[in-house]
This record gives structure tokens, C-alpha cells and sequence, in this order.
């Protein structure tokens, strides 16, 4: 039998005791350090990662603890085999550390969920002299490593005799994307265009819902060539996130939803987009002429997910949306750099106007750079149709049998498609 085999049979008669004692044995209190903020630990918790225990070495320096080295369960010829009694004198036990590492790494990822932060870009304002400041300042977020986090708690752990521990976990700081200091780089400085609507005579809800979606669109700055979304900026429309009921244009009716009002917001926004000449990728008109948009063919209707309102910045240069209401009126202002371009409008026209509130309307968006030179001439036609097809909560709709002398054949059409 191998000697060394042998030794380790004798030691553990020899040591009397010898268990796990993580219940006996004292763990260190921990204290965690992220980026200046201490994290206490439960005692508890440290102790679900750490099991002490017991283990019978053989030294050369450290004495034997065990009062009589000399004794032997057995035969005195078995255990000087195993071990000189020598050699007995220096048996002794150390203690043991093992690590869950992972609980520790469950620990860390629950942690990092409370204590990182994003960062937050700078926030600008603009006035309508074309003012720019800073009206609130960058901060850096911060984001633990937690993998080398767990490296460095484990053998803290493990190599810890004192009390209490202080362990500083490695994390970084993360840099928000637009700082106080770019303005001038962004190329935001002066004002390019506006967009103005009014809401007089808008319900309470309305109104509510007006304001609240205009908390997504404050300061959004808009990259060069960047296409700009309307439904993404604005995101969930519910009661969760802070909307009321009021009506809106929904499946051939007119009916209370959560939001109703937020066209008058993105409405605003396609206006100040056309007058800055910016590039439209994606309008809808409403399904029939609302008194809020006047004049009629300006309007764009957004409806989460679709329909969307889009643009992309085609200035070379960063823009940024600012809002602002005065009365009942709502004004959208574009700043940026002023490149020389114009922008016109030829229209809106009514092309037609039935009797039943039908209404087609086209105009056009014409954009010259500096030296004249045509950059858009874009066209956007509205086809309305007659308010009376999406009735209002409480209005029975009168179902007709002939088509009413004023209408069209494409009206008796639509209307039959809609009301079999």
C-alpha cells in the first residue's frame, strides 16, 4: 500500500473532529464597492456561497495540534508503517474555503440590474430667435464587468482573514451620445423651420393626451440622414403609460380610445418637417376632414405600429425638435444649420368638396438648395371621405337605400362596401 495513502488513513484517526464547520466558523461581513456606492451583503447570503471546512495536512514547520501523537488505533506496527512517529508531530488541520461560484454569478447579475445605469445625453433648448442652450447636462451610466467581478469576489473570499471584507467590483463608466460641449459639432444653432396647428374647442382628454405625447418629442435630436419615426419616439399608447380615452378613427367608427389627440402632435411635426424641407418618406391623411387640422391636406395621422409618419434629415447637419404650446396653438421648431435652401408650398388646394363632407386636397413641397437648384418637389394628395361613414358614440347611422343625388358613383360605392 502506497505510504503516503497509508498516512492519510492514520491521519484521520489521529484528528478527532474533523467536519464541515460553516456553521461554527465566523465569515467576514461584506462589504460590496460599485463606483463609489457600498453595497452591504447579508450575512445569510454570504453564507449560502461559502462552505468551511476541515482538512488533515502534513507540514514540516507547523507542530500537530493532537495532545498525544503517539497513539494508535491499531497496531503500533501498522501505524509506523504508515508514518514515522516522527513525522506525527507535524499533522495539523487547516481550514478550507469552498465557493458556490454559481450563486455568486446569479448575485452579481441580480446586483448589476439594480445598480447600472444608462447614460443620458444632454438636453438642448431652442427659443424663436434661434437661441440654443443646454438645459440639462450629460450623465455617464455605468455598467459592472461582471465576469471579472466574479473572479475577484471568489478570491476575496477565498484568501480573506479579516473583518469585515471591503471588495471593489470592476465595472466602466458608459459615455452618453450627445455631451454639453457638441453643440457646436452637431451643427445645432439656429432655427430652420416651424410647424404650427391649433386645438381650440379640444376636450379635456384630448388635451391631456396632447401634452403627455409631446414628453416623447422634446429635444429629440435627429442625425444626418437619419429617417426619423414618429410611432418609434412615441412608443406604447396605453393607460399604463399615462394616456386617457377620447376618440379616435378606428375601424369605420369614431370611438374612445387611449391617445385620442396625438395626431394633433404628429401633425404638427409633418408641418415643421415639410417647412425645413426635409425628405417625407411616409404620410397618411386622415380618413376624413377633423376641424383641428385646418387647413385641410396638412395633416398626418399615426396609429401604433402603422400607419407612421416619416422623414429622414437630409441637411448634413444634426436637427433637433422642439415643442411648445401657447394657448391652443401648437408650434414644432427645427433647429439646425441653415444651408441656403428654400422651401415653398403650392397649395393646399381642395380639388373637390362633396355634400356628404367629402374632400380631395393636393399640394406641393418644392425645395431649392442655395443656388437654386430643385432638391424635392414632392406632391401629397388627401381623399377624405364623408364623416358620416365612421359615426360618433350615440349617432345612429341612417342606412340608405339609394344613392343621394350629390354623391358620386365611387361615394355609393365606398359607402356600400362599408355598409352592406
Amino acid at each position: 500500500m502506497n505510504r503516503f495513502f497509508l498516512s492519510l488513513i492514520l491521519s484521520s484517526f489521529l484528528i478527532i473532529g474533523s467536519s464541515s464547520i460553516a456553521s461554527a466558523a465566523t465569515l467576514p461581513t461584506l462589504n460590496l464597492d460599485l463606483n463609489g456606492k457600498t453595497e452591504v451583503v447579508p450575512n445569510a447570503t454570504v453564507e449560502s456561497w461559502v462552505t468551511l471546512d476541515t482538512r488533515t495536512v502534513l507540514g514540516s514547520k507547523t507542530l500537530s495540534e493532537i495532545e498525544n501523537t503517539g497513539y494508535c488505533p491499531v497496531s503500533y506496527s501498522f501505524c509506523d508503517l504508515a508514518m514515522q512517529s516522527k513525522k506525527r508531530l507535524f499533522v495539523h488541520t487547516e481550514l478550507t474555503t469552498d465557493i458556490d461560484k454559481a450563486k455568486i454569478a446569479t448575485f452579481l447579475s441580480e446586483l448589476a440590474l439594480r445598480t447600472d445605469s444608462d447614460p443620458k445625453d444632454a438636453v438642448f433648448s431652442g427659443t424663436e430667435d434661434g437661441t440654443i442652450t443646454v438645459s440639462q447636462k450629460e450623465i455617464y451610466g455605468y455598467a459592472m464587468k461582471q465576469d471579472v467581478a466574479l473572479t475577484v469576489l471568489t478570491e476575496a473570499l477565498q484568501n480573506s482573514n479579516h473583518s469585515p471584507l471591503i471588495v471593489s467590483l470592476p465595472g466602466a463608466l458608459t459615455e452618453p451620445k450627445i455631451k454639453s460641449a457638441d453643440i457646436d459639432k452637431l451643427g445645432v444653432k439656429e432655427l430652420i423651420g416651424t410647424g404650427t396647428t391649433n386645438f381650440k374647442g379640444s376636450p379635456k382628454n384630448r388635451i391631456y393626451n396632447i401634452k403627455r405625447a409631446l414628453e416623447q418629442f422634446q429635444s429629440i435630436i435627429i442625425a444626418p440622414n437619419e429617417e426619423f419615426s414618429f410611432v418609434h419616439y412615441l412608443g406604447e399608447v396605453d393607460g399604463e403609460h399615462g394616456y386617457l380615452p377620447e376618440l379616435v378613427i378606428r375601424n369605420n367608427k369614431t370611438e374612445p380610445e387611449f391617445g385620442g389627440g396625438i395626431c394633433q402632435v404628429s401633425s404638427t411635426v409633418f408641418r415643421a418637417a415639410i417647412y425645413s424641407g426635409m425628405k417625407i418618406t411616409e404620410r397618411r391623411n386622415h380618413s376624413y376632414p377633423v376641424q383641428y387640422y385646418k387647413p385641410y391636406g396638412l395633416d398626418a395621422t399615426v396609429y401604433v405600429p402603422k400607419p407612421d409618419f416619416r422623414f429622414q434629415n437630409n441637411t448634413g447637419h444634426h436637427i433637433m425638435m422642439q415643442s411648445e404650446i401657447v394657448g391652443d396653438t401648437l408650434n414644432f421648431r427645427f433647429f439646425g444649420t441653415d444651408d441656403g435652401r428654400t422651401t415653398t408650398l403650392d397649395g393646399p388646394h381642395i380639388l373637390s368638396r362633396g355634400g356628404d363632407g367629402s374632400m380631395k386636397t393636393i399640394f406641393t413641397q418644392i425645395v431649392k438648395d442655395k443656388d437654386g437648384q430643385e432638391m424635392i418637389k414632392d406632391s401629397f394628395a388627401s381623399n377624405y371621405k364623408s364623416p358620416s361613414l365612421f359615426p360618433h358614440p350615440g349617432e345612429e347611422q341612417k342606412k340608405l337605400t339609394s344613392k343621394p343625388d350629390d354623391w358620386s358613383s365611387r361615394q355609393w360605392r365606398e359607402y356600400k362596401k362599408l355598409n352592406p
